[in-house]
């Protein structure tokens, strides 16, 4: 039989908002009872395919095998009176990158709840902490509609976090542009990316859900179920803009970069245009042969000096005039 340690939380909702637990003896008899039950359960453990051939066997293979994959992405799926849904939330564990989104996987019908998580998901946590005090869902209509407003509101948090961050990188690109300045926006726009990886199909889960014709997914459910659409809809109309700011502020830093460059670069070949004439004629009067003009002239070096003033001075002027600067 599996070890205790591969079941998280067992309980039987009285259908007033709270849950009392479940003894492992009875699980098996709670599940086949009429008490909605809910059984959630820590993938990790190497028992826990057995469990679901102890307790759930009659649970399609397909299903199990969902609800267990190490790699998932956000879907949907009815399968005769239930329905497998794969949702993720924002990583909120010590630590952790908020991008990197964790999945919790769940078979619902009118009877029993089944989860299973790969790591902790504080939504998941503060329904167990609500039932046991009387405050949480009553059904299952009410428990995935609870779980999905409870997965999103902790998304508003984190990409207000990001725009924050966003308005300061573009400040400090604005102000005092840097090429160190880029790996913040290339961090930005990755974490949008993945975001909207996982985020957006999401929007087609919670769409079908309220869709769906389940019998124990009341008015009331599908209500909130919508608003929880809409605030997806907001997140990944959020995350677009947060990437396309993102491109524009780095486009934005390598203009001024380049200009600077250029800048430079132009300063440089202005000085050499100058420089390039006296080199010329400080080379050539320094050849050390015969016939040099001014060599047994004391006033030579001044003369010599005065009119590479002038030729300078000549430079300068035809500059001016070409408007090179």
């Amino acid at each position: 039989m599996p070890t205790k340690t591969t079941v998280l939380h067992a309980l039987a909702f009285n259908g007033e908002g709270g849950a009392s637990p479940i003894e492992d003896e009875k699980i098996a008899e709670m599940l086949s009872s009429d008490t909605l039950t809910w059984v959630h359960l820590d993938a990790n453990q190497s028992n826990t395919r057995s469990w679901f051939s102890s307790y759930a066997a009659e649970l399609d293979s397909l299903i199990v095998e969902a609800l267990l994959a190490e790699e998932t992405r956000p879907r949907m799926l009815e399968h005769e009176d239930g329905v497998l849904l794969i949702l993720r939330g924002v990583n909120l564990n010590l630590n952790a990158a908020p991008e990197d989104m964790v999945s919790i996987r769940l078979w619902i019908d009118t009877k029993q709840i089944i989860s299973v998580r790969l790591r902790k998901l504080k939504a998941v946590t503060e329904i167990v902490e609500n039932l046991k005090i009387g405050k949480g869902p009553t059904d299952a209509g009410d428990f995935i509609a609870e779980l999905a407003r409870r997965l999103f509101d902790r998304m508003e948090p984190v990409f207000s976090s990001l725009e924050e961050e966003l308005d300061d990188l573009e400040e400090s690109v604005m102000e005092s542009p840097d090429a160190c300045l880029r790996l913040g926006i290339t961090q930005i726009r990755k974490q949008s990316i993945i975001f909207h990886r996982y985020i957006s199909p999401q929007k087609e889960v919670i769409s079908s859900l309220r869709l769906s014709k389940q019998p124990w997914l009341g008015h009331r459910q599908r209500r909130d179920l919508q608003e929880t659409l809409n605030k997806i809809i907001r997140y990944l109309e959020d995350i677009e803009i947060v990437r396309e700011r993102a491109h524009i502020i780095k486009d934005e830093l390598t203009n001024t970069l380049s200009e600077k460059i250029n800048r430079n670069l132009y300063f440089f070949s202005v000085i050499a245009a100058i420089f390039l004439p006296l080199g010329f004629l400080t080379g050539l009067l320094g050849v050390n042969v015969g016939g040099i003009p001014g060599a047994n002239n004391p006033a030579a070096f001044v003369i010599f000096s005065s009119i590479l003033v002038a030729v300078v001075t000549l430079q300068v002027a035809i500059f001016k005039w070409l408007k090179w600067f």
